[in-house]
Formats: C-alpha cells, sequence, structure tokens
C-alpha cells in the first residue's frame, strides 16, 4: 500500500512560483514511477509531469515545458514539482501518483492517489 500527501499549494500571482511536494510512505519508494497531474474546475484530471523510478527520466506536457521541473528524493521519499511562470490556466487541484511501472501519461494507469492540493493563480 502507498499513502501519498501532496503540499505546498497556494495563492500566487501570474509569473510566480510554487514548489508542491508529494511525500510517499511505501517501502520501496525507488521501485515506482512518479507524476503529477492537474485538474482545473470543471475539467478532467490532465497530464502535467513524470518522472521514473531513477530520476533519470522526465517527462512533461507541452503546457509546462521549460516552466516545470519534476524531481525525487529517494531519501526522504518525495517527490517535487518546482512551478515557475505560473499562469492564470495553470489554477486547480495537483494530484500526485505513483504507479509500479514505467511512467505513464494516463490518469488510468497509475495506482495511487494522493487527495491534492490547490493552486491558484490570479492575473
Amino acid at each position: 500500500q502507498v499513502h501519498l500527501v501532496e503540499s505546498g499549494g497556494g495563492l500566487v500571482q501570474t509569473g510566480g512560483s510554487l514548489r508542491l511536494s508529494c511525500a510517499a510512505s511505501v517501502r520501496a519508494f525507488s521501485t515506482y514511477s512518479m507524476g503529477w497531474f492537474h485538474q482545473a474546475p470543471g475539467k478532467e484530471r490532465e497530464f502535467v509531469s513524470a518522472i521514473d523510478w531513477s530520476g533519470d527520466t522526465t517527462y512533461y506536457a507541452d503546457s509546462v515545458k521549460g516552466r516545470f521541473t519534476i524531481s525525487r528524493d529517494s531519501a526522504s521519499n518525495t517527490v517535487y514539482l518546482q512551478m515557475n511562470n505560473l499562469k492564470p490556466e495553470d489554477t486547480g487541484v495537483y494530484y500526485c501518483a505513483a504507479r509500479y511501472s514505467s511512467p505513464s501519461y494516463y490518469v488510468r494507469d497509475y495506482d495511487y492517489w494522493g487527495q491534492g492540493t490547490q493552486v491558484t493563480v490570479s492575473s
């Protein structure tokens, strides 16, 4: 069983930055790929970024390339999402997810989810 807890969300102005954290309670954190997903109000959850078990390979949605950076720290069982140059369309709930396999762009492929953290970007 994997328990994920996100933190770091908040209210920020356009162009600002936030760093999201996802703490994982799991014995073999390094065997899981991790992903971040975004759900805007009234919309479906969508892929933002993912990182493989080693941290060597990362993936990004086109909308966040060059602005967001995903990373992981196996010592603390934590995955991070550094979000820079935030835009109003980045507003929504950000979810951390874990997958006991290679990274995926699809919600349906992830095995475990956190409760989400709210990000609000004001214009």
